[in-house]
């Protein structure tokens, strides 16, 4: 765990925060929910507990959605831009960090998938893809 202040932001910066280490906790999460919520093939979360975190500002403005039949899934979202935020669990013992909201390096990297029966049907291993820098030429 690292002692470190990492900064996170939404997309149009009016909600930010700090984390202060982690919980030892980084993985994908392919379930169907998290993939509505963020867009995309699977989220990436980070865990720290709640004492390791804090809003800096906007915490106004920050929208929540827990659906009542869920056990621990919740999701958060900046009301100005929709960008993914942190949000505490249902049991509020942990908030889950949107990796991709991150302004620096956590120190820890992902270690697990989850969830993988549920993963897209179309899902293909970024490792399997061709890299480009910058968007390729046609």
């Amino acid at each position: 765990m690292s002692s470190d202040v990492i900064s996170g932001s939404c997309l149009c910066g009016e909600a930010t925060y700090e984390i202060t280490g982690n919980m030892g906790i980084f993985q994908y999460c392919h379930c169907s929910r998290c993939r509505k919520f963020t867009g995309s093939t699977y989220a990436s979360n980070l865990f720290v507990s709640p004492d390791q975190f804090k809003w800096v500002k906007g915490e106004s403005i920050v929208g929540t959605y827990s659906p009542k039949e869920t056990k621990y899934f919740a999701t958060a979202f900046c009301k100005n831009c929709g960008s993914s935020l942190p949000w505490r669990s249902k049991g509020g013992k942990v908030v889950v960090i949107p990796a991709g909201t991150l302004d620096g390096n956590p120190g820890i990297k992902p270690h697990q998938n989850i969830f993988c029966a549920s993963k897209a049907e179309w899902y293909k291993a970024s490792s399997e893809l061709p890299e480009y820098d910058e968007l390729p030429k046609k």
